[in-house]
């Protein structure tokens, strides 16, 4: 089982809860977040506004369809993203900031602009802007704690999130299928970390421990799952590790629906490197280095990567591109 950290910890004994923070990112890269003072009710209100959507025909949930967002925004039907080049089993709404396109636009930048957003449910984008600003602050404290646990000043990370962060949620639904069982294929997040919220006795979501040794991450009564991205590996030189995960296909007969929420800094923000104490240093195992899947340190550089890989009909419908390599993905 995934470490169970207590977010109220850090408010009686701080220097107990940022080791072990500290220790759970660099051994595991995931772990369940209790105590994080977000209440079961709006837990309850976001799924249910995600059900309710997706239950929607399928004409209805294409008025926002993603070939209409040259942002990556909106709805994108089943099979409509790919990790490593495979397909992925799963629909999904992508929501990002809610900003004004930059006319002229070049390169990321070209990921700025507005949400698509449904009709039905009536109150989806409400509670949906509800729980990014719940989650921001969540995400802000965790970051603050990593800092401090890593020799660094608390506020190390705060700039690059003080001026149009760019935050991305995605709200996913899983169809039972026996044709695939790839939910969405093995990969690390591209941004800085990631706040997942799974349905009640779900199940697919695995994580690797080893030389592809996987372990199920089955849901924990009022947890949010946390894992870091890769821009946490840069930002310490590779102590604290992005962990490759992927979700298996549900069984015929069963769903499932997950609300990832990705805290990532502004577009153009360079994560800055932490000095980690030579105690710390000498467990680094340094950035990973893979030339098919490179680590930008400018978040927009990764975010642009991973946003045209995973929806290469959308880039190339949108930007006239048509990316090669490995997909990116966002679980």
């Amino acid at each position: 089982m995934l470490p169970v950290l207590d977010l109220s910890q850090a408010d009686t004994d701080p220097a107990s809860f940022r080791s072990r923070l500290r220790e759970a990112a660099h051994d595991v890269g995931f772990f369940y977040l209790v105590g994080h003072d977000v209440p079961q009710q709006q837990f309850d209100e976001l799924l249910a506004v995600a059900r309710q959507f997706f239950a929607l025909p399928l004409e209805v949930k294409n008025e926002i369809s993603q070939f209409k967002s040259p942002q990556f925004r909106g709805y994108s039907r089943l099979g409509g993203e790919l990790t490593n080049g495979e397909v992925d089993w799963r629909e999904q709404i992508d929501i990002g900031p809610e900003r004004d396109v930059i006319e002229g636009a070049e390169g990321y930048w070209r990921l700025q602009g507005p949400n698509l957003w449904p009709s039905h449910p009536p109150r989806f984008r409400e509670v949906f802007e509800a729980w990014d600003a719940t989650l921001h602050e969540v995400g802000l404290r965790l970051l603050r704690h990593w800092a401090v646990s890593l020799g660094a000043d608390e506020d190390i990370f705060d700039a690059a999130f003080a001026d149009l962060p760019a935050t991305l949620i995605k709200v996913v639904r899983y169809p039972g299928t026996t044709e695939t069982s790839q939910g969405v294929g093995a990969h690390k997040d591209s941004g800085v970390l990631t706040l997942l919220l799974v349905e009640p006795d779900s199940e697919g979501l695995q994580v690797e421990r080893g030389d592809d040794e996987w372990v199920d991450v089955p849901p924990l009564s009022g947890a949010l799952i946390v894992n870091i991205g890769e821009l946490l590996e840069v930002a310490t030189g590779g102590y604290l590790r992005a962990t490759r995960h992927r979700v298996l296909a549900p069984r015929p007969g069963t769903d499932r629906v997950s609300v990832p929420y990705f805290l990532n800094p502004a577009l153009d923000a360079l994560v800055p490197i932490i000095s980690l104490p030579p105690e710390l240093a000498a467990l680094s195992q340094g950035v990973e280095a893979d030339p098919d899947n490179p680590i930008f340190n400018t978040y927009g550089e990764n975010a642009w990567k991973s946003r045209t890989r995973a929806h290469p009909d959308v880039a190339e419908f949108h930007h006239g591109i048509k990316p090669k390599g490995r997909a990116a993905a966002y679980s």
